[in-house]
């Protein structure tokens, strides 16, 4: 019989839910031009199921076209992000960790910034070439990152691949620095990219996001109770019929695609895979079988926030939700790290 909390319950995912349907009115809602919560609503239920939208709401293309798709992408890109970030924090036992730990967000960043700069595009595909080089960067990242690790320690431990990703990352920003260099006229366009942005994000890039999330999502929720066996040490999970290396194979190769399709279309954003799974922790427990369905929910929250405040703040100067992030993960996490440190003593 399953003890009781042992997964996610029913009542739990819909409070989480109506939790995150009504941040993402608010957030549709709010902005330089301020809609109704009743009219959000209406328009975003019409437009769900067909129905012909009231001709008494004012400003119907403002929702549809405008802010409706941004706050999907936004909502599906936090979600994603912070799935990466619980799975990754499980996986190698580190709390520091997130998907940018592997340095695979550093090469999908790479490949954009090598796309934003010589132009490069792909007219055979429905989507820019910017996409495309960030998904191809972020897989190549990968196989990099595990060749090297895999040459100096066979059993890919966690300390390996951290370490490889971290001289990455390095290796990867002094070569995009250099690129800059070399594309003075692209420089505004690269910086604010790399800072992350969903500005002018469309309902392709919404059902590209939604479809690698299901199927990237479903393989890492697969691994939740290979990932609690993690949480007693790799030796003793491989002594209960976990393989490890498989296990770690997987959940790499389905992050490093999730990170690479939500760094192409929103560019860096930091913290929201280090931050909100501690967050989420905190309410649901550490098991994964409770926690990543929770992270889900508790990203997609996070980083609409986050970019109503980027949106908002300072209107009609808009910042990047990178930007918003890290001065908002920086100081949660010292929170967070201040109080876990102080529980132990």
């Amino acid at each position: 019989m399953k003890q009781k909390g042992e997964s996610f319950l029913l009542w739990e995912y819909a409070v989480f839910a109506v939790a995150m349907f009504a941040v993402l009115v608010l957030c549709v809602s709010v902005g330089s031009v301020s809609v109704p919560f009743g009219d959000t609503v209406t328009v975003i239920w019409n437009t769900i199921f067909g129905l012909p939208i009231p001709g008494e709401i004012s400003s119907p293309a403002v929702i549809y076209a405008s802010r409706l798709p941004r706050v999907i992408c936004v909502a599906l890109v936090g979600a994603s992000l912070s799935l990466c970030g619980g799975a990754m924090q499980g996986l190698l036992k580190n709390p520091l960790a997130d998907g940018s730990t592997l340095g695979v967000s550093s090469g999908a960043s790479l490949g954009a910034v090598i796309a934003i700069a010589f132009g490069i595009t792909v007219p055979s595909l429905p989507f820019a070439g910017t996409i495309v080089m960030a998904m191809l960067f972020a897989f190549l990242s990968l196989m990099i990152i595990l060749s090297l690790a895999y040459k100096l320690d066979y059993s890919l431990s966690t300390n390996t691949i951290i370490l490889i990703g971290v001289i990455y990352s390095m290796f990867v920003s002094s070569i995009m620095s250099l690129i800059i260099t070399f594309a003075p006229d692209k420089v505004r366009h690269i910086t604010f990219w790399t800072m992350g942005s969903l500005s002018g994000s469309s309902y392709r890039n919404a059902a590209l996001l939604f479809v690698t999330l299901i199927i990237c999502g479903a393989v890492i929720l697969s691994q939740s109770r290979e990932l609690n066996a993690f949480a007693i040490g790799e030796e003793n999970a491989m002594h209960i019929g976990v393989n490890v290396r498989r296990v770690k194979l997987v959940i790499l190769i389905t992050v490093s695609a999730l990170i690479g399709v939500c760094v192409s279309i929103g560019g860096t954003i930091g913290f929201v895979g280090l931050v909100t799974p501690h967050i989420v922790r905190m309410l649901v427990g550490p098991n994964h079988r409770r926690l990543l369905p929770a992270s889900l929910f508790g990203g997609a929250i996070f980083l609409m926030l986050a970019d109503l405040v980027a949106r908002t703040l300072l209107n009609p100067l808009e910042l990047p939700i990178g930007v918003v992030t890290s001065l908002i993960g920086a100081v949660l996490f010292v929170i967070i790290f201040y109080k876990t440190r102080s529980a132990r003593r």
